[in-house]
């Protein structure tokens, strides 16, 4: 007892000097964790006290999640009469579940934020089971004044990595919590051992899904004469109907939209235009189950030769104000004016952001350009009533033409009288109506839809990104009014690898801020808002972007030199490599 006395003592010794001299030159304190004090240090973490912001609502339905949950509560059962505390964290160091029978120990984990919600990682609170755990990819054991925040040293963590089993990546961290006095090396054997086993339950999980996405996948293609795909986790299967019917761009292409039929909640079939000009119509055919968040689906795929006409040249003539020349963009511009030319009632169908009630309009503009198209959109009426009186008004006759935007978003209450007065004038004039993909009231196709007898859909801007070479070049010259200003090769490089979640709305914006920064002559990268630099696979919380952007800022101001942006940001190498490698930054 005496030795472990005189080893603390010591130990709370090193640190202080550590502390006053940024340095150490002493046996006492492990390479491992001298090495994790000045990262701590380097990010500026503050020595005396825990000042952790609340990074965001920890999200339950994963995998590592699901996994991790029985072997967590059997640990926490069999060390229900200890003052210990099971916690499982994401990579990122958010504790995603945390587990302690002892009322003491819940208020002390309290008190220092270890708790659901709230960031362990190093950058935010020094040296820790968790943090260092995640800096080293190794398995830690960090005991009282190992720690480098103060507050920390009546503690003792152990933790482990947990890696898939399939990637080798690691996905989160298992840690084990008690008092400094009763910290044993036992604690560093169960993290250990803790870790093991939610990798095997990862692993056996992902097994059961994909064994059960494959069964079912097997009897669609005995059953179906068509293509059938299953999508699932990193799992993709085409039957050969499929491989040797599309080509590598049409197959590519037919993923795409897949996976964004599968990801949505409500919508069970979507029709796609693929490069070759081909139409293919996806059905969910099956859901598998599956732990968290993936989606295992089977699809059904029914292909149609493309029905483009190639003596008809007039057809492929460019549309003032509509920029793009890949089929499916053209596609969508040819049945809306063929809807237009023949009065057929049409909505247009697509992602927030991709242009259908530009392409409505300047379609009517085009074919009739003796005429002006009215776009009725709520949002530029003062009430509801002036909105429904003013279409009402505009329609009172045999011959209009109008486009009403994003009827998915009118009120429940304007629906009805919208109906009533489109039944008054079915059949005669041409209107075109906008809707996004996804949820809507269901009043809107009990009273709206059924008066429109054509559906286009328009593609999202990433399933045309062809397009750019046109639309960059329109949306530069509408932004500067026709200034000499263009894009630089590696900006339109770096803008085609983008994703678009925002579409064409969002592209615009991003060349609103690039000239904002500068009106003439060729804009290059370094221009580019801090959002084009990242290739993020998933969506960034708000404080991950404004991290981003950061990062991004310092790179530049340090002509890309990371040693030098990290210090900037008083963050250490390691951890500005991880975060650039995590957000994807260019």
């Amino acid at each position: 007892m005496a030795g472990q006395s005189d080893s603390a003592v010591n130990l709370r010794r090193a640190r202080e000097r550590f502390l006053s001299a940024g340095a150490l030159d002493s046996g006492i304190v492990a390479p491992s964790v001298l090495n994790s004090w000045q990262r701590s240090r380097a990010l500026q973490v503050h020595p005396d006290r825990v000042d952790l912001p609340y990074v965001r609502d920890p999200d339950t339905d994963t995998p590592l999640v699901h996994a991790a949950a029985p072997v967590l509560q059997r640990i926490a059962d069999d060390l229900a009469a200890q003052a210990v505390s099971v916690v499982l964290t994401s990579a990122d160091g958010v504790v995603l579940e945390r587990i302690a029978a002892d009322p003491a120990l819940l208020r002390a984990l309290d008190d220092v934020r270890l708790a659901r919600g709230y960031s362990y990682a190093e950058a935010f609170t020094g040296t820790n089971g968790i943090g260092t755990t995640l800096e080293t990819a190794q398995p830690t054991f960090i005991q009282g004044d190992e720690h480098y925040v103060e507050t920390l040293g009546r503690l003792s963590c152990a933790g482990a990595p947990i890696r898939d089993p399939m990637t080798g990546r690691m996905v989160g961290v298992v840690d084990l919590t008690c008092w400094v006095h009763h910290s044993d090396p036992l604690l560093f054997v169960l993290a250990k051992a803790a870790g093991n086993q939610i990798e095997d339950r990862i692993s056996a999980l992902k097994n059961q899904s994909e064994a059960a996405l494959l069964e079912a996948y097997l009897k669609h293609t005995r059953r179906y004469p068509g293509g059938v795909l299953a999508i699932g986790g990193d799992v993709v299967l085409m039957n050969p109907y499929l491989r040797q019917t599309l080509d590598a761009a049409d197959q590519k292409s037919l993923l795409d939209h897949a996976a964004d039929l599968a990801r949505a909640r409500t919508a069970k079939t979507a029709v796609a235009v693929l490069p070759s000009g081909n139409t293919a119509r996806i059905s969910a055919a099956e859901q598998v189950q599956a732990r968290g968040r993936t989606t295992n689906v089977v699809l059904h795929v029914h292909m149609r030769p493309s029905s483009v006409r190639a003596a008809a040249p007039e057809t492929h003539r460019a549309i003032p104000q509509l920029a793009g020349r890949s089929s499916s963009w053209r596609r969508s511009c040819q049945q809306v004016e063929r809807c237009y030319r023949d009065r057929d009632w049409v909505v247009i169908e697509g992602e927030i952001g991709t242009g259908r009630t530009r392409l409505a309009h300047a379609v009517a503009q085009h074919v009739s350009p003796e005429r002006t198209i009215r776009v009725f959109d709520i949002e530029s009426f003062d009430t509801a009533e002036v909105f429904v009186a003013e279409l009402d008004a505009e329609i009172d006759g045999d011959d209009f033409a109008v486009v009403i935007a994003d009827i998915d978003e009118l009120p429940d209450d304007v629906l009805e009288p919208l109906g009533l007065v489109l039944q008054g004038c079915a059949g005669r004039g041409w209107v075109a109506a906008t809707i996004a993909k996804g949820t809507r009231s269901p009043l809107v196709d009990m009273l709206i839809l059924p008066f429109f007898t054509h559906t286009v859909t328009v593609p999202a801007l990433r399933h045309r990104i062809e397009d750019l070479d046109e639309l960059v070049p329109q949306l530069l010259r509408e932004l500067t009014r026709n200034a000499d200003v263009s894009l630089a090769p590696e900006a339109m490089r770096q803008l085609a690898k983008l994703p678009w979640p925002g579409n064409v709305a969002q592209l615009r914006k991003v060349l609103a801020e690039a000239v904002a920064l500068q009106r003439s002559g060729r804009i290059g990268l370094d221009k580019l808002p801090a959002e084009c630099r990242s290739l993020a696979r998933r969506k960034l919380t708000r404080l991950e972007s404004l991290e981003r952007d950061a990062i991004v800022r310092s790179l530049l101001e340090n002509g890309g030199n990371k040693a030098d942006a990290a210090e900037a940001l008083g963050m250490s190498r390691a951890t500005i490599y991880r975060k650039i490698k995590e957000f994807g930054i260019a």
